[in-house]
């Protein structure tokens, strides 16, 4: 018997509905994410991998809290002096702290025990193979200066996704993430919302390699909030020194002064003072992919750095807390790396007494790498031409519109009378060398400008404050439009 053409017409109708209903809700777990593949297009990523992230997070914290020091906190019987770097410096390397044999074992034990568990067994990372991008950490009256630096980057004709970690939801701001960041290629990613699958208290300061392991990129570059390349990173990632490194860091301007305990601890020789500055950690690239026991290990060191690792590696010295973990993890490890051998520079102008110094200017690792490979370690009184400069990271006081004008003695817009200047004046051949094609200054103000004018009434930090934009305007006309 011949079917009614009006049932078939129903038939095919509910096949449609179904096949419809099918796909929005295939289509409704994936999407196109922004983070570019290899060849700059997009590519399907799950719309959310927090419980990826969650599942990770309960493992590797059983790994952290199964491998705990179990001794008391380290502490210092006095603290490390803070002192430059010496290429020539032939001292033993100093000791001060009091830590008991005992207690030395069983950190040892502890140590190798995780080691060991990472290696045979690592947690499962989530993250997007192929994929490159931007991670930073903000929040509160780091976002303003965190969007200053967004827009620096995109400068450079950078086209790389930024992932920026929040605290908790109590940081979320609406507007910023879901208007402002978006628009400049960037998203919030809440930590505290991956966190619960295994709580734990962790402090700000403990937050750059947990951003890490949950970004959702395999190869990273970690930015503070207050730093900014004047070049595409993409040459960075695309150089033979990370391909074949991994991680890269830069220097910061002390010299070393990691405990002789921290390498008993790990079962790795001594290093001389001599071989290389201390870790200046506001940027770094790392392979999430090559580097994934450095990483899990440089965790465990922040995750049991204020009581216990914080000490060992940096002994009470000038800036303890991550900067110090991420080599030595890759060392303990026995994982290759490089850190830049040309020493960080200070940038600000004249004042009474001294320099005014308000940022660091960082080099270009594969120009660096070119020449150490040679043998040529300008650090160590070898003849040989200065690398670019790649980063500027502005770190003290913070260049956030709101503060920047508060404290003329500190300011970095003022002189010793209290009239404007420009903030970066000196040495003039590193200011000459980074701004002969683009005044780097003006550029960074005019961000500045940009985001205090248009954006005066959004962020939550600035609440109650005035005439944001006007400050910033009136410094801009007498120091830049004269």
């Amino acid at each position: 018997m011949a079917i009614p053409r009006s049932l078939l017409r129903v038939r095919t109708l509910l096949t449609a509905l179904v096949i419809a209903s099918f796909l929005t809700w295939t289509f409704s777990r994936w999407r196109l994410t922004d983070s570019p593949s290899l060849d700059g297009g997009g590519r399907l990523a799950p719309l959310d991998s927090t419980a990826g992230h969650k599942e990770f997070w309960s493992t590797f914290h059983g790994y952290l809290e199964k491998y705990a020091p179990n001794v008391n906190p380290i502490s210092e019987y006095e603290k490390a002096p803070t002192e430059g770097f010496k290429a020539k410096d032939a001292r033993p390397r100093p000791e001060y702290l009091a830590v008991s044999r005992k207690d030395v074992e069983t950190m040892k034990e502890a140590h190798t025990g995780f080691v060991g568990a990472v290696t045979s067994s690592p947690p499962q990372l989530h993250y997007v193979p192929g994929t490159k991008g931007v991670v930073s950490t903000a929040g509160g009256s780091y976002l303003p200066v965190l969007v200053i630096s967004l827009r620096m980057l995109r400068r450079t004709g950078s086209t790389l996704p930024m992932e920026v970690f929040l605290a908790d939801e109590y940081e979320y701001e609406e507007y910023i993430c879901d208007s402002v960041l978006p628009s400049l290629n960037a998203k919030c990613i809440v930590l505290s919302r991956i966190l619960t699958a295994a709580p734990a208290k962790i402090e700000k300061y403990q937050f750059k390699p947990f951003a890490m392991l949950f970004s959702s990129f395999e190869e990273i570059l970690f930015l503070d909030a207050d730093a900014f390349p004047l070049e595409q990173p993409e040459e960075i990632f695309r150089s033979e020194l990370f391909r074949t490194r991994g991680l890269i860091t830069w220097p910061d301007f002390w010299a070393s002064s990691v405990s002789p305990i921290f390498y008993e601890i790990t079962g790795t020789p001594v290093p001389p003072m001599n071989l290389r500055q201390s870790t200046e950690s506001g940027e770094l690239f790392v392979s999430k992919k090559t580097r994934l026991r450095t990483l899990l290990l440089a965790t465990y060191y922040n995750y049991w750095g204020p009581s216990h690792y914080y000490p060992l590696l940096s002994q009470g010295a000038a800036g303890e807390g991550d900067k110090e973990t991420f080599i030595a993890a890759a060392t303990a490890m026995g994982e290759s790396f490089y850190q830049v051998s040309e020493s960080i520079c200070a940038l600000g102008h004249p004042k009474e007494g001294g320099l005014a110094g308000s940022a660091m200017a960082q080099f270009n690792p594969v120009e660096d790498f070119e020449l150490t490979r040679q043998g040529k370690w300008r650090v160590r009184g070898d003849e040989a031409p200065a690398p670019s400069v790649f980063f500027i990271h502005a770190n003290f006081p913070k260049f956030n519109p709101a503060t920047v004008f508060d404290q003329h003695e500190v300011n970095p817009a003022f002189n010793d009378d209290g009239s404007y200047t420009r903030a970066w004046t000196v040495p003039e051949d590193v200011v000459k060398r980074f701004s002969a094609k683009v005044d780097i200054e003006k550029a960074f103000w005019k961000e500045i400008l940009w985001t205090a004018c248009e954006l005066e009434t959004k962020f939550a930090s600035w609440e109650g404050r005035d005439m944001i934009c006007d400050k910033v305007m009136r410094y801009w006309r007498s120091v830049f439009d004269s």
